[in-house]
C-alpha cells in the first residue's frame, strides 16, 4: 500500500507533550524529524496525552493497565506485532494514521487515531513515519534544541487526568490576514506555545 511513495516517508520522534494553557484537557503532542528541524504539533485528548507519558515514563505504573496495554497484551498473546506506525493524511487539521502490523509473515494495515497509534508505537517500539508533503504543509521549524518536560507531571497528577474527553480543533484566527497569521505563528513557536502554534498553523492550511 505504501511502497511506492517509500522514498518520500520521514522519520520522526516524540520531542515531548506540552499542557494547553488556554484549552482545559487538551495538549500538544509535539514530533520532531529525526534528521531535521521540523516540528508536527498534534492537538490530542488528556487520556491520550497520559498514555503516552506513563509509557514513556517506564517508573510509572497504572495499578490496572490501560487501554493500549490492554492492546499490547491482547496482541502479544496472540503473536500480532505493530511494524510501525504512518502518519499519512492531514485533511482540515486532522491527522489520520495507520499501524502496519505483521502476523506469520503478513502484513495488514489498519486506520487509527493518530493519538492511539503514537501511544502503541511507545510501546511496541515501533518506528514511526510521516511523508514529506505532511511535513511540508504541516511542519514547524524549530530554533532551539531545548527539549520539552515530558515528565512535567508528578505520578498522582498523572493518574487523575484519565478522561474520554477528545477536545475539538477550533480556531479564533480566522479574521486574521495570512501576514497576520504567520507573524503569530512565528511568535507561538519563539515562546514554545505548541499548542496555539498548531491551532494557527490548521488556519494556514486550511487558506492555503
Amino acid at each position: 500500500m505504501y511502497e511506492d511513495r517509500s522514498m518520500s516517508l520521514v522519520r520522526i520522534t516524540i520531542k515531548g507533550i506540552s499542557y494547553s494553557q488556554t484549552q482545559s484537557g487538551a495538549y500538544a503532542l509535539v514530533l520532531s524529524e529525526m534528521d531535521g528541524t521540523r516540528t508536527l504539533p498534534i492537538i490530542i485528548g488528556a487520556f491520550e496525552a497520559q498514555s503516552i507519558a506513563i509509557a514513556l515514563e517506564k517508573e510509572i505504573r497504572p495499578p490496572r493497565p490501560l487501554t493500549h496495554d490492554l492492546f499490547k497484551s491482547f496482541a502479544k498473546r496472540f503473536d500480532i506485532n505493530i511494524k510501525q506506525i504512518i502518519i499519512h493524511k492531514l485533511v482540515d487539521g486532522v491527522f489520520f494514521s495507520s499501524l502496519i502490523c505483521e502476523k506469520d509473515g503478513a502484513e495488514e494495515v489498519i486506520d487509527t487515531r493518530t493519538s492511539d497509534a503514537i501511544a502503541l508505537a511507545v510501546r511496541f517500539q515501533a518506528p514511526i513515519f510521516t511523508y514529506e508533503n505532511i511535513l511540508d504543509k504541516a511542519g514547524i521549524y524549530l530554533k532551539t534544541d531545548e527539549q520539552l518536560d515530558v515528565s512535567g507531571e508528578e505520578e498522582e497528577d498523572l493518574m487523575e487526568l484519565i478522561t474520554e474527553e477528545d477536545p475539538t480543533l477550533e480556531s479564533d484566527y480566522t479574521s486574521l490576514s495570512l501576514s497576520e497569521l504567520e507573524n503569530e505563528l512565528k511568535d507561538a513557536v519563539m515562546n514554545e506555545d505548541y499548542e496555539m502554534a498548531a491551532k494557527i498553523r490548521d488556519e494556514i492550511s486550511k487558506r492555503s
